[in-house]
Formats: structure tokens, sequence, C-alpha cells
């Protein structure tokens, strides 16, 4: 059940919890599901765009300390409980960094053939794709353009040059997933 405190949406604590249960604190190796809003701030300090929403219905799960999210955020989770709201701002320098050169980068078209061919109804301009680097890392690239021989393909995270705005709750701690 949700609760409004101070504009920030927060997952209400069971009565369990309330009642005496093992108080469930974010640690290191836990798995914790939050819900947040996550929008930019510009560069004159005030909250840009929203870029996700993620519900209590919907919540994202991760185990602390596995690298899957931003180490700030993390950080900034380390001690809470089950339904506190967390909130945090996280510089550019601190999430995905700025955009490199080195991140765009030009592939024969023939990676992308099917039986072939050219799949030319999944490669398209502005398509996300998902690729692996030559150690089999998953990584998704932006298609920004198909020339004759090649595909120019963008590897920069899409949050990248964005300062980060997170406000949420904390809505679930597991020992164990």
């Amino acid at each position: 059940m949700k609760e409004k405190s101070g504009g920030v949406v927060a997952c209400r604590q069971s009565t369990t919890d309330l009642c005496g249960m093992k108080n469930r604190i974010v640690k290191e190796g836990v798995f914790v599901e939050i819900e947040y809003v996550l929008s930019e701030i510009n560069e004159s300090g005030e909250q840009g765009e929203v870029l996700e929403e993620c519900g209590e219905e919907s919540a994202f799960g991760f185990y602390l300390g596995s690298g899957e999210v931003l180490e700030a955020l993390e950080k900034v989770l380390m001690g809470k409980s089950t339904g506190e709201p967390f909130e945090v701002v996280i510089p550019c320098a601190e999430a995905y960094g700025a955009t490199t050169d080195d991140a765009i980068v030009m592939i024969p078209k023939t990676v992308f053939e099917v039986d072939g061919d050219f799949d030319e109804e999944h490669i398209q301009e502005g398509e996300a794709i998902p690729m692996n680097d030559e150690d089999g890392n998953e990584m998704v690239g932006v298609i920004v353009s198909i020339s004759k021989t090649e595909v120019e393909m963008d590897f920069n995270h899409p949050l990248a040059e964005l300062n980060l705005h997170f406000v949420g709750s904390i809505c679930d701690v597991r020992e164990e997933e």
C-alpha cells in the first residue's frame, strides 16, 4: 500500500514488520526492490524531464553491491529499511559520464545479415540493438546511420551527459531472491 509523504511516494511497511518481526535493513549483498522517479537535472540545477518511472507494482530489484546500479544510488540506500523514502542527485561524472567518440563505431553490414541478406526490418536508424563485445559482454547500441557497406552505432550510455535525480522508496529488502 502506498502513502504520500512530502511529495515522495512511499511503500508502507506491512503490519508484520511493524509488530516486531525482524527489521529489514539495506546492506551489502541483500536483494532490494525500489520504486522511483528518475529525472534529469538541467545545467541551471532545476529539475528537467522525467526519464523513467518505476512504480511499486513493477518495482526494480537488484542485489546491493553487485554493480547493477550506480554506486552513488547504493550509498544513499545503505542503512535504510523497507518503506523508507530516498532522494539523491547524482552528477554526470558519478553517473554515466560524458559521451565519447570512441563509443561510436562503424560495423560491417555483413554482421547484420540473416540468411545472407541484410536485416532491413530490424536494423533501422534510431533503433537500439543489443550486441556483444569481443569478451561476450552484452551492450546496447543505437543505430546512427546506415551506409552501403557499414552501420554506424553509438554505444554511449543513453543517460551519458546527464545529472540524475532519483526520488523513491524502498519497497522490499530480502536476504535471498
